[in-house]
């Protein structure tokens, strides 16, 4: 062990409960369970991510920007479902490795992103573990009432746009693994710290509600992602993968090679918001777009059929696999 480690009491006491002082529901982390109430008109949208050592960060990185991919990613969730952060729930499984010192920058960089997200602590619970760390994290969001959005919906006609960039994600982690063979080191910086610490759309997703139909966030991959979204609305996706925005250390990554390509548009970990809409409110989008500094593109279409074609021009693009799968 790198050093001594609080007991789960002293832990929850010390650290934790600073971070839930501001809900009155959350007991003060004294109990088993939070007692919590939504805003009159809204209902509360729940989803859980759970992170793992050595396949969603890995053992060197920062512990405080580890803690906030662990809230980050769920963030995100909620902003594809158009809701805001509300409260969240943190289960840890601490491997032996852990210390005092590393907990509390870990417990400062949820205070970190607590403040930017508006976000607070409501419970949890802290196990050890002979395997990896693992870092479980339940979000709840709030939407007014009957205005969430989901992966059902997308209809025949829809245009389907992203916002910001794809790829980032998983050649990042190549990068965080220097497994990036040629790029410079601001190209592997920038790559690896997009990987590490995703930007949640959490402006953007409430105000979607005016113009989606159906929305989720890149979890696991542009292509997979988008087939999610056709399986649940029963209805067809075609890609222009030319159009597909990619940052600069993505674009001269697959410059140098270029099956790096697939992997940007499968690989998943960017965390942008992928939605349909009417191909009438592309005005509004980019005005939209504008308002909250984060850029929308427009990508493929929706079809009659099922599945998703990705298209380099006129030619079809054959994916050796279309997503990140977890087994």
């Amino acid at each position: 062990m790198a050093g001594g480690r609080l007991g789960e009491f002293e832990f929850i006491a010390r650290l934790l409960r600073p971070l839930a002082s501001a809900v009155a529901g959350a007991e003060g982390l004294g109990d088993d369970t939070a007692h919590l109430t939504p805003p009159a008109g809204h209902e509360i949208v729940v989803t859980t991510d759970a992170l793992v050592c050595g396949v969603h960060f890995l053992a060197h990185h920062p512990p405080d920007l580890i803690a906030r991919k662990a809230l980050r990613v769920n963030v995100s969730d909620l902003a594809a479902a158009a809701a805001r952060p509300w409260t969240y729930q943190l289960a840890l499984a601490l491997s032996d490795d852990i210390d005092d010192a590393w907990l509390t920058a870990f417990c400062d960089g949820l205070a970190l992103d607590q403040r930017a997200f508006g976000i607070d602590l409501t419970g949890g619970d802290t196990v050890s573990t002979p395997g990896p760390l693992t870092i479980a994290v339940t979000a709840l969001g709030l939407v007014p009432t009957g205005r969430s959005l989901g992966r059902a919906g997308a209809r025949v006609g829809d245009a389907v746009f992203v916002s910001g960039m794809i790829g980032d994600g998983a050649l990042g982690l190549r990068a965080s693994k220097g497994e990036l063979a040629g790029a410079n080191g601001d190209d592997v910086a920038a790559l690896a710290a997009r990987y590490l610490l995703p930007q949640p759309r959490a402006a953007l997703g409430p105000r979607l509600r005016d113009f989606a139909h159906a929305c989720m966030d890149v979890s696991d991959g542009l292509i997979g992602d988008l087939g999610h979204i056709c399986a649940r609305s029963a209805v067809a996706a075609v890609v222009d993968v030319a159009r597909v925005p990619l940052s600069e250390p993505a674009r001269r990554a697959i410059e140098r090679d270029a099956r790096l390509l697939e992997l940007a548009i499968t690989g998943g970990d960017d965390y942008e918001l992928l939605f349909t809409a009417p191909a009438s409110v592309r005005d509004a989008l980019v005005a939209l777009s504008k308002d909250v500094g984060v850029p929308i593109t427009e990508i493929g279409r929706i079809e009659a059929g099922e599945g998703v074609r990705a298209m380099r021009g006129c030619n079809p693009m054959t994916l050796e696999r279309p997503s990140y799968r977890h087994r």
